[in-house]
């Protein structure tokens, strides 16, 4: 189901997205697909402005235009060079409305060959992972749950000021489609309030634990009233040495959305937040893809 066209992708086609088939995923991951409730008709996108001089979206194509690695430092984890990134798009291929319901996404319609990294919950905070990060300047977009990160929201603060985004993921991890409307909505509203207080920016992106009840109308309606303007799944979810594919070729296309998450030994059998992020990047670059920064290829929704 990947676009493999770099046509203009609005709100009203991405919230048409259905996936294909599911598949089982621990922890935070789930089919990736939220299939339970069929998905509500989305609201017509509008432009969005360009991104202001020092916002993160500015800071992130910043990043990425001055970010050569060397050999050296893919040597020092053990690792092979990614191709590099290509330039983000000026046009960017998702647009996000301001108003109305909200788009169902796991994937990105581009020709470049190009997957974006998301990294859930934030149970883990291994220090070597920031210098990993700083070493090796992959972006990735951080879906961050408020129970992981209350006892060291500080740990992201160096990932954030490398560019990296950190979108609303619930203050608790429910399965949503289990919670009362009420219950969703306070999930939603509440992970924003705190993240937008702690990092400085309001989430635009959101994504439900599990992926469950993602294209609800119920879902819906908490994401519209709590700020963020799309919901975000997955393609592939890393596990601990390789990654798990909804297509059945078991290969990577262009504009996947891949999931991962912050954990350590306990959860990855032994291995470390590095070794299982040193594998992810190797399945990568064997595909012979780059890494872009997914909220490049997204526009937020313009300031009310």
């Amino acid at each position: 189901m990947t676009s493999k066209h770099r046509s203009r992708w609005t709100a009203g086609t991405a919230g048409a997205l259905a996936l294909t088939a599911a598949v089982a995923v621990s922890g935070c991951g789930g089919s990736g697909g939220g299939t339970k409730n069929a998905a509500p008709e989305p609201s017509q996108a509008v432009p969005a402005a360009p991104a202001a001089a020092g916002s993160p979206s500015a800071a992130a194509s910043a990043t990425a235009a001055a970010g050569q690695v060397s050999d050296a430092a893919w040597a020092k984890w053990n690792l092979k060079p990614l191709p590099a990134a290509p330039q983000p798009p000026a046009d960017k291929p998702v647009k996000l409305a301001r108003t109305g319901q909200v788009p169902v996404i796991s994937n990105i319609p581009t020709t470049d060959k190009v997957v974006f990294v998301t990294i859930d919950d934030g149970e883990e905070k291994d220090p070597q992972f920031i210098q990993m990060m700083s070493d090796l300047k992959v972006p990735i977009t951080m879906f961050l749950m408020d129970d992981a990160i209350k006892n060291d929201y500080g740990y992201f603060k160096p990932l954030q000021a490398a560019g990296n985004h950190i979108q609303n993921h619930t203050l608790h991890h429910p399965a949503m489609s289990t919670k009362s409307a009420a219950v969703q909505k306070s999930e939603v509203c509440g992970d924003q309030q705190v993240l937008t207080q702690q990092y400085g920016t309001a989430p635009f992106l959101f994504r439900p634990p599990y992926g469950d009840g993602a294209n609800s109308a119920t879902l819906n309606n908490a994401v519209q009233q709590c700020g963020p303007r799309a919901v975000v799944l997955w393609r592939e979810s890393m596990q601990i040495h390789d990654m798990q594919y909804q297509a059945a070729d078991k290969k990577l296309r262009p504009g996947d959305i891949i999931l991962a998450h912050f954990r350590g030994p306990k959860d990855l059998k032994g291995e470390t937040m590095t070794q299982m992020f040193g594998e992810l990047l190797s399945r990568i670059q064997e595909q012979g893809f780059a890494v872009g920064r997914l909220e490049d290829y997204v526009q937020a929704p313009p300031a009310g």
